[in-house]
């Protein structure tokens, strides 16, 4: 992951799936908000009903793969003796964050096909241990924490403690869109957020002016040549960051405000019911009526017929 395309691939992935989140819950409960319980995956429907979970493992087997065989040299990440080289641990802390989303998405597909009924909680519950161990992962990360990298993770963390938490709501309260929209955009954001990642951290021509591209312990770092120099860096990722929420603020309140026209609430039924209840009412009505006439015109003959006698 510490190179541009390392972060740029996945921050794609992120951002693919927390859009595909978003809108799909936009929907589901624009057109029904009474009966909205928020699912952990959605099912596509042209394409296959586990696509979403496929491409997760397809990308997680892939970043693993990246990770520990086809970036490093040597296509294996140990040294002679078999133990871990300084220069891979990152990438066996990456491999880590693919492997638990590669058993989120294989459990879930599991969960599924068993049609459990406590499925989409275990589901979630797997969710949130992925998010956990993302988390735990980068604020423990063995890059630099103090320099312009650094202060990207350590903004990147607070987006994931939004997906964590949301995630583990979502568990006890199912039918809360809120917390669901909430989620979809934070993954999204760790899509955008691990995009500019890349680009930025990676192109020379981006990178803060005072500061430069080094080689260090395998892989190239951003460093300052003044504290000065880094000061301005880091205020500059701040300024980044609060842009980017800004933005993707007001782009899921947008896609909101469009979904909810384009998906109407639809109808409920409800009032149709009492209708035809009060229609059977009505029917029964006129028969008791129809049937006090008929009694009533008996009544006349038989005391005409008593008046004759």
């Amino acid at each position: 992951m510490g190179t541009l395309v390392g972060h740029v691939a996945p921050g794609f992935g992120f951002l693919v799936i927390g859009l595909w989140h978003l809108v799909n819950h936009i929907r589901l409960y624009s057109i029904n908000p009474d009966s909205y319980v928020a699912p952990p995956w959605f099912p596509s429907p042209l394409l296959g009903r586990h696509l979403e979970l496929m491409l997760i493992m397809f990308g997680s087997v892939a970043s693993i793969s990246m990770e520990l065989f086809i970036g490093p040299e040597a296509h294996q990440p140990f040294d002679a003796d078999g133990t871990i080289p300084s220069n891979h641990l990152h990438n066996f802390e990456h491999a880590s964050i693919s492997l638990t989303f590669l058993i989120y998405a294989a459990f879930a597909v599991a969960l599924d096909r068993a049609k459990l009924r406590n499925g989409d909680s275990l589901t979630q519950l797997l969710g949130a241990v992925a998010f956990s161990q993302q988390l735990l992962m980068f604020h423990l990360h063995s890059a630099d924490h103090m320099g312009v990298e650094g202060q990207y993770h350590w903004l990147l963390q607070l987006v994931i403690v939004v997906s964590l938490a949301t995630t583990l709501i979502g568990i006890g309260r199912p039918r809360s869109f809120l917390v669901s929209f909430m989620r979809s955009a934070s993954i999204a954001f760790q899509g955008v957020w691990f995009i500019i990642m890349g680009y930025v951290l990676w192109t020379p021509s981006l990178i803060p002016k005072g500061c430069f591209m080094n080689m260090e312990v395998g892989h190239y770092v951003v460093r300052c040549r003044s504290d000065e120099a880094l000061d301005r860096a880091k205020s500059l990722v701040n300024l980044q960051f609060s842009w980017c929420l800004a933005a993707m603020a007001v782009l899921s309140m947008l896609l909101y405000l469009f979904l909810i026209k384009i998906y109407p609430e639809e109808p409920q039924y409800i009032p149709l019911a009492k209708g035809a209840v009060r229609e059977e009412d009505l029917e029964c009505h006129k028969k008791m009526i129809d049937s006090n006439e008929s009694l009533g015109h008996m009544g006349q003959t038989l005391r005409a017929i008593e008046l004759e006698k």
